[in-house]
């Protein structure tokens, strides 16, 4: 019996939990959808990722002005994903900041990469109408850009890694509070999306970078919130080894002449018995093998996923 496309039966509500993780610092976390935050300054708020329309964004700034009407300065988007980033507009935020890689994957591939989230996950485009168009970063940068968030509150410190879940992954580091908001990079009982992902990279250098800021809690791009360092090791080290596991696997198939379909089922053989039951597992598995296929073989930057790709390699690995 062929399975459901990606998350397109996946029409149910999530609930949405909202955590204070210290003064000023908001995680909006749902079952294993994608997550948001923000951060407050003296005088002004920093949003962490737009969601996927206006209408989405809308219901979460309604709720965060429950608790904070400071203005937002800053939107921050960890990286190009349609449904981090189409939701920009409903913030009017004074700036929206990216990496300088995330703007370029933007002109490059972000129509595309609209259509194909929609859909692979129509239910998180609510009233797609209301989106006016790609979102435009305009502050961008390659290392290191620093928010000093006035009064005692420290600074927040956005920081490259390293090529990971995109090219242009950036994570929200507070080193005062050791608040990590870590995008996709590194998710906590959620299954990853590595579609377009630099997997060897992510696996090793990137997520060192991310472990050697000791955080003591840490927001994933999906699932709960990790409070403690026990529970962020453990979010980052799971994430590390459903990396390991695929390249161990796909390698092994591709390297003794095995077909891509092949290494689909030996990856998920591998997987599913730990990380089956998380969020978006089945929807993910079949992009994140056909990706790193093309990686050990020498492609070396992602395929542009569109609607009729995204059916394609459904149909050959999970149909």
């Amino acid at each position: 019996m062929a399975k459901t496309f990606a998350s397109s039966g996946d029409l149910q509500a999530k609930t949405q939990t909202l955590e204070i993780l210290g003064d000023g610092i908001y995680a909006l976390t749902a079952e294993g959808d994608p997550n948001v935050g923000a951060v407050e300054g003296e005088d002004f708020l920093v949003c962490f990722e737009a969601m996927a329309t206006p209408v989405a964004a809308g219901a979460w700034l309604d709720l965060l002005r429950t608790h904070t009407r400071k203005p937002i300065r800053y939107l921050v988007l960890s990286h190009y994903h349609a449904v981090r980033t189409l939701g920009a507009s409903a913030f009017a935020a004074d700036a929206i900041v990216a990496h300088e890689k995330t703007r370029e994957l933007i002109a490059e591939r972000g129509t595309e990469d609209w259509d194909s989230e929609y859909g692979r996950m129509p239910r998180l485009f609510q009233e797609p109408d209301s989106i006016p168009g790609l979102t435009w970063p305009t502050v961008t940068f390659s290392d290191r850009m620093s928010i000093e968030l006035g009064g005692d509150r420290g600074t927040l410190e956005l920081r490259y890694c390293g090529r990971g879940h995109t090219e242009g992954d950036l994570v929200a580091w507070l080193p005062k509070q050791k608040v990590l908001f870590a995008g996709d990079l590194v998710e906590a009982r959620a299954a990853l999306y590595t579609g377009d992902a630099f997997h060897l990279d992510w696996s090793g250098d990137t997520l060192d970078r991310v472990a050697d800021l000791g955080a003591e809690a840490l927001v994933g791009g999906r699932g709960p919130v990790a409070n403690g360092r026990a529970a962020v090791d453990e979010a980052i080290a799971s994430t590390r080894h459903f990396l390991e596991v695929m390249i161990r696997e796909v390698g092994r198939v591709r390297d003794t002449g095995g077909t891509l379909k092949e290494a689909f089922d030996a990856v998920h053989g591998e997987l599913a018995p730990r990380y089956g039951g998380w969020p978006i597992f089945e929807h993910c598995l079949p992009f994140d093998v056909s990706r790193l296929w093309d990686e050990l073989s020498g492609v070396a930057r992602p395929k542009i996923w569109t609607a009729a790709r995204d059916r394609e390699v459904w149909a050959e690995l999970q149909d």
